[in-house]
């Protein structure tokens, strides 16, 4: 094998520093050295991997394919060796995370409070800008874990099922439709309808008003708290969660209603790469999430609206 594994750290740093000197710094290397390693790869290749554009490395097109595996490659490697120091019985650690509904950043605080308890060696990283795409994240080792409600089809990640939540739609209480036992999708054509995300990657949007030739005004409010005070004022309607609004509701200042007759439910999971699911401190925190879902014990069964209880229909992904 022509490629070393010092080869696609050399090629990381230098691209990431834009200069042999600065590489050669993190990589505890002088630069001569370094030279010499470059020009090692290079000659083993048939090609350039840099060039020298005024004072700066750029990569060439070959640099730049092998850069892709030289972050696959050794982000699986780190993976491994984290992996096999825990398995030893070391709590030490990183857990970076990231949870597919930017609804569930509110309930993820108590969690790490309780887990960090037990565990206040491991350092728990939160990635928001993985919330979009975070199977992806995984897979490319950006991620340690993702709380996801799509289904996942990478053989490469395995998915524990967490619990069940129910959505809702949200309507100030004095609103036509709030009296209504459950909304179809007709009931959504003349409404503005408050989404985290854009109306092309909006679940209730593409998978429930679309089909039904329903299409709303869509109005993206990336804040819970915003998009609530937006209800409250009659500026819109929302489909959350209904553990998020629970207390709203309950204080009078919202009204939930099912969406459709059934009612709508997401199944969420713990997804992980294979060998992290070995990890004994992902593990132990995936457990503490099941244990303590985002809900009471209360709520977890008959959940209801109006006096009738809510069916088991299913919904995915961000509302």
């Amino acid at each position: 094998m022509e490629i070393e594994v010092r080869h696609l750290k050399l090629v990381r740093e230098v691209s990431a520093a834009g200069s042999l000197t600065r590489a050669g710094a993190a990589l505890h290397l002088t630069q001569s050295a370094l030279s010499h390693q470059l020009r090692d790869i290079e000659s083993r290749l048939g090609t350039a991997l840099f060039l020298r554009v005024g004072k700066r490395m750029v990569l060439t097109p070959a640099g730049e394919r092998l850069l892709r595996s030289a972050d696959d490659v050794l982000a699986a490697i780190e993976r491994t060796e984290e992996a096999i120091r825990n398995l030893s019985g070391d709590r030490r650690g990183v857990l970076r995370l990231t949870t597919e509904c930017y609804t569930c950043y509110h309930w993820l605080p108590n969690l790490m409070k309780r887990y960090r308890q037990s565990h206040p060696q491991v350092d728990i990283r939160i990635d928001v800008t993985a919330t979009s795409d975070p199977i992806t994240s995984l897979v490319e080792g950006r991620l340690d874990l993702a709380i996801v409600s799509d289904a996942v089809r990478d053989r490469r990640v395995v998915a524990k099922p967490l619990f069940d939540d129910e959505l809702v739609v949200v309507l100030e209480p004095h609103h036509p439709l709030a009296a209504k036992p459950f909304l179809q999708p007709e009931d959504f054509a003349h409404e503005t309808l408050l989404t985290y995300s854009p109306k092309e990657e909006s679940t209730i949007y593409q998978r429930v008003l679309l089909p039904a030739g329903v299409m709303p005004v869509v109005q993206q409010v990336q804040i819970t708290e915003a998009m609530i005070e937006l209800v409250k004022a009659g500026l819109g309607v929302a489909v959350l969660a209904r553990w998020a609004v629970d207390p709203y509701v309950k204080a009078g200042a919202l009204r939930a209603v099912r969406l459709t007759r059934l009612g709508y439910r997401r199944t969420w999971s713990a997804a992980v790469l294979k060998d992290m699911m070995r990890v004994p401190y992902v593990k132990a925190f995936i457990d503490l999430i099941v244990a303590h879902p985002p809900f009471t014990a209360r709520s977890r069964g008959n959940v209801a609206t109006g006096g009738t209880s809510v069916a088991a229909g299913r919904i995915a992904r961000r509302a």
